[in-house]
């Protein structure tokens, strides 16, 4: 067995190039490639053999976690459309956008200090639904629309809505802890 370890993700798994990728496929490809690369199948071989095989996993898990993630996955497909998301450098949000985020932030930090549970939940429950619906532009933009730009920006957000999303965890780890 040898893997390409120069083709893209969605090639080594056999998978179109898109932002909605069926999670069935992926876990079916990533179990069969695990199958044939796995280290312990290459044991018994030289050291040589053995650095391969290793390399081919690596690559095959790197591979699973970045398109098993919806976030990973699209900034992936930017990389690969040549696309810099300037996820480090690029903060430059509407100023909807930053409003929205502050209010999101009030309304965690004041439930977090009143140790309002139900509160959180029902942020959390809210912030889920945003989420699923920056997915499905997401989604739109890169898989209909092509338009790489706008997809950057909406990287951006969603990265600032997970962000928020885990802290909205932490919270409530924190209160029920």
């Amino acid at each position: 067995m040898s893997i390409d370890l120069t083709q893209d993700y969605f090639s080594l798994f056999e998978l179109p190039r898109a932002y909605a990728v069926d999670d069935r496929a992926l876990e079916a490809a990533w179990h069969r490639l695990q199958s044939q690369v796995h280290p312990d199948r290459y044991a018994h071989l030289p050291d040589a053999d053995k650095r391969r095989s290793m390399q081919w996993a690596t690559r095959v898990n790197e591979g699973f976690r970045t398109l098993q993630k919806p976030l990973a996955r699209a900034q992936y497909l930017l990389v690969l459309a040549g696309v810099d998301a300037g996820v480090e450098t690029n903060t430059a949000m509407s100023a909807e956008f930053l409003m929205e985020q502050m209010e999101w932030r009030e309304a965690v930090e004041e439930a977090r200090a009143a140790g309002e549970v139900g509160e959180l939940e029902k942020l959390h429950t809210r912030l889920l639904q945003h989420a699923r619906e920056v997915r499905a532009a997401l989604e739109r933009q890169l898989d209909i629309d092509h338009d790489y730009a706008q997809a950057a920006d909406t990287v951006r957000r969603l990265m600032f809505i997970e962000k928020l999303q885990h802290e909205i965890d932490d919270a409530l780890l924190a209160l029920e802890g």
